[in-house]
């Protein structure tokens, strides 16, 4: 079995595959502090109540964006499985595609991963959403290369910022308004919040469009895309699990190029 790890800013998504069925999948907060004994005697109490054996995982690969995490991720990986994890991003790893940027090595390991996976499961190009702590939008051409994108601030910490910096704004759910002229403060937060990422949605996916000269496919991914999937028709597809999926692919493209 594989232990695929995705390590965003806000979580860290841990999934068990077994061929191509997730066997499990769990998340935890980031935080640099966080011990890989901690994380190991959490993880291995969960596999246990999902009914499998830690002694089944042989393999395991990571994709981080937060750099201070990765240490102890690698020794969770040594220490519980007895696995020398493939870490995205790292010399050697292969991934399939090409980066057509000017400095390659920054693009996030997650967008990387989410480029592979999307390439693998649709007509391309395409633009793939991911709604996390940033909303990205990367870009991929027809024959799966990356080709860069755009990065916008992510819903939830937009809303933060709102509430710390005006003392009379307070937090509120994020939710799908019934009307676009709020009322009172909270109903034109969550619309201002709502309407106003449609807009930027539907806005950068037309500019992005029309530079790249084509008509595209548009997936989305992240915790919040089957919030706003319902009210952007321009998503066609709606993908909860494209970072696993791009994991374990470009975990097998490496075990390939080995065996």
């Amino acid at each position: 079995m594989l232990l695929a790890i995705d390590s965003g800013n806000t979580n860290i998504v841990f999934a068990v595959f077994d061929g191509e069925t997730v066997k499990g999948e769990w998340r935890a907060s980031t935080g640099a502090m966080r011990t890989a004994d901690e994380l190991g005697v959490w993880l291995t109490q969960l596999l246990s109540l999902s009914g499998i054996d830690r002694k089944d995982i042989d393999s395991a690969v990571i994709a981080t964006v937060v750099p201070a995490v990765l240490f102890n991720l690698k020794q969770l990986c040594r220490r519980y499985f007895n696995a020398d994890p493939l870490v995205v991003g790292e010399e050697g790893v292969e991934l399939g595609l090409q980066v057509f940027l000017d400095r390659p090595e920054e693009v996030g390991a997650d967008r990387l991963v989410n480029a592979v996976a999307a390439h693998a499961s649709y007509q391309g190009p395409l633009i793939v959403i991911d709604f996390g702590t940033a909303t990205t939008f990367d870009v991929i051409d027809a024959k799966g290369n990356y080709c860069g994108g755009a990065i916008a601030p992510g819903i939830n910490l937009s809303l933060e910022a709102l509430h710390m910096a005006a003392a009379k704004l307070p937090r509120v759910a994020i939710g799908k308004p019934k009307q676009v002229i709020g009322k009172a403060t909270v109903p034109a937060m969550q619309s201002g919040i709502f309407w106003g990422y449609v807009g930027l949605i539907e806005g950068l996916v037309s500019r992005i469009e029309a530079e790249f000269g084509q008509t595209m496919t548009v997936v989305a991914t992240g915790g919040l895309a089957p919030l706003f999937a319902e009210s952007v028709p321009k998503i066609a597809h709606l993908d909860s699990d494209l970072t696993l999926r791009g994991l374990l692919a470009i975990w097998r493209l490496n075990a390939k190029g080995k065996s």
